[in-house]
């Protein structure tokens, strides 16, 4: 029965990783093997499920100088939750704020406490409750207007050549998906599993720590975590995502 439950599961993933345009756009869940698909699957074997456990004891968490936990303004996660990290970034009180960024808000706003690190076990563990909730809807980032400036800034950045190998994410993504970069095939690196547990850090990380590893890989300056330009390829990526279904947390290799 388990077996049946994760065939059902491998099929709606692969059904819906093609967009509803009938292109050729693919998750990269579908590139993965056998066992690591059952692995993002089954949250009985997803290791990120640690990560969403400990989320949960912080959204019911009041201690803070407000006394004022994520459950006293949002009530019950699996319900308020549920569509919004497929939403974003968006712009929040005129800035564009990411799910981290939105969070670490809240944060200093309604708790009257530090924002978070990017990368620390508290945000993982909040971004990723959050983004479970939106498992298996599809990608709704906006196209209104007022973001169009950002929207092109992602974009420029994506097709820009960057660092002493002098390649862009486009050249790679988009030009080279689908074939052979040492001895693993390209994606097309669409955002649709994050955050998620990578086995080659052992560890959930978000979108942006994915990011800056590619920027490293072409050896070029990373922008640093939460800057507007880091948030500004992450809203090009995830427009150009809209309609692929959220995997979050997703399992890659």
């Amino acid at each position: 029965m388990r077996l049946l439950g994760q065939i059902a599961l491998l099929g709606l993933f692969l059904s819906t990783a093609i967009s509803s345009h009938a292109d050729s756009r693919v998750s990269a869940y579908a590139l993965m093997t056998p066992s690591n698909q059952a692995m993002q699957n089954d949250m009985n074997l997803n290791p990120a499920m640690f990560w969403i456990m400990d989320g949960e004891a912080l959204w019911a968490d009041r201690a803070n100088p407000s006394n004022k936990a994520c459950v006293d303004c949002h009530r019950d996660v699996k319900q308020s939750m549920k569509g919004v990290s497929a939403s974003f970034p968006k712009r929040v009180q005129g800035k564009l704020l990411n799910l981290e960024g939105q969070i670490n808000q809240c944060r200093s706003t309604r708790q009257q406490l530090p924002p978070l690190a990017y990368e620390s076990k508290p945000l993982l563990a909040l971004s990723t409750l959050i983004a479970y909730q939106s498992r298996g809807l599809p990608i709704t980032a906006s196209t209104d207007s007022a973001l169009e400036p950002d929207f092109q800034k992602g974009k420029a950045i994506y097709f820009q050549k960057m660092g002493q190998l002098n390649l862009s994410c486009a050249q790679c993504h988009d030009e080279r998906a689908g074939l052979k970069l040492a001895g693993s095939v390209i994606p097309q690196a669409h955002p649709t599993g994050y955050p998620i547990y990578r086995l080659e850090w052992q560890n959930v990380g978000s979108l942006q720590r994915r990011l800056r590893n590619c920027m490293s890989g072409v050896r070029a300056e990373q922008y640093p975590y939460g800057s507007l330009e880091m948030t500004q390829i992450e809203l090009y990526l995830m427009r150009r995502a809209n309609g692929m279904r959220i995997e979050s947390p997703a399992i890659r290799p």
